[in-house]
């Protein structure tokens, strides 16, 4: 009797967490599928509220976007070549240091964890000004350098690295990888970072769609018009005067910026749950 209640017991909560796991996902879907909606209509029909079912505006809300002033398609490899970038060296160098504090042993290894941590509570707009400073004094607006080298230094990335590499990685299978004669770049590079996939796979979906909606720090730094990216585009595509100014056509580039990181998803998307999971564990 006691088992058959205990079964009914877990049978309970497992069909409540289905249930709100039902509802977490529509609350989450349900914007995507608004703005798809939205994309499909024209700014009249935008004017008089929403509707469930799509409308017929979609291929004229896309015409007038690619025929607009607004290069949408250099801005989207721009936005590319940014997130990209920015998600390999972030991922990689954020790895390493992450090696580093947890496989070696020196005198302020505790002390440089604790201040990597520290950076972590500096918002980006405090930092904004000196920032701005130092890239014109280097020659360097209106270049991708300032928007991709910076992310080599990303606290959450490494704090995340280094959780993840205290479950997976023990330090016996490093010291039998020295004790076989492999250097610290090959250990690193054929061992560590093998074992680190899932983990390097979901901080680079993170990296990757913080990047490409990154607004603030690519509009400090990039005025030529050839050079902006997505986000920018679209601010400029809101901001423009009553008369040009189109909710359809805004709602349609949205649409196809987003584009990029479902693809992103779908292909690393098989890691997620492992590396999530794993790397809110120690061993």
């Amino acid at each position: 009797m006691e088992r058959k209640e205990k079964g009914m017991g877990i049978k309970a909560r497992r069909l409540l967490a289905y249930i709100v796991l039902i509802i977490i996902s529509i609350l989450c879907l349900i914007w995507f599928y608004i703005l798809f909606i939205n994309a499909t209509r024209s700014k009249g029909e935008l004017t008089q509220g929403f509707t469930p079912i799509p409308s017929t505006h979609a291929l004229e809300n896309w015409v007038n976007v690619y025929n607009g002033t607004l290069p949408i398609f250099r801005g989207m490899i721009n936005s590319l070549i940014v997130a990209l970038s920015s998600a390999v060296v972030s991922t990689y160098f954020s790895t390493m240091t992450a090696f580093a504090i947890h496989a070696y042993d020196f005198k302020i290894k505790n002390a440089v964890f604790t201040f990597i941590l520290m950076i972590m509570t500096i918002p980006t707009q405090v930092t904004a000004l000196g920032f701005i400073e130092l890239v014109q004094k280097m020659g360097l607006e209106d270049n991708y350098i300032p928007l991709i080298v910076p992310t080599i230094a990303a606290p959450v990335t490494f704090f995340y690295m280094k959780q993840y590499m205290d479950s997976v990685l023990p330090l016996s299978l490093i010291e039998a990888a020295r004790i076989d004669g492999a250097g610290e770049f090959r250990i690193f590079n054929q061992i560590v970072v093998p074992l680190m996939k899932p983990a390097i796979a979901v901080q680079a979906i993170f990296t990757f769609v913080s990047s490409w909606n990154n607004y603030f720090t690519p509009a400090l730094v990039l005025h030529k018009e050839n050079m902006k990216t997505l986000p920018i585009l679209i601010a400029q595509l809101r901001g423009a005067d009553f008369l040009k100014f189109d909710m359809g056509q805004v709602y349609m580039m949205i649409a196809f910026s987003i584009f990029p990181v479902i693809v992103i998803y779908l292909i690393l998307s098989k890691y997620i749950v492992g590396g999530v999971t794993l790397g809110g564990v120690k061993g």
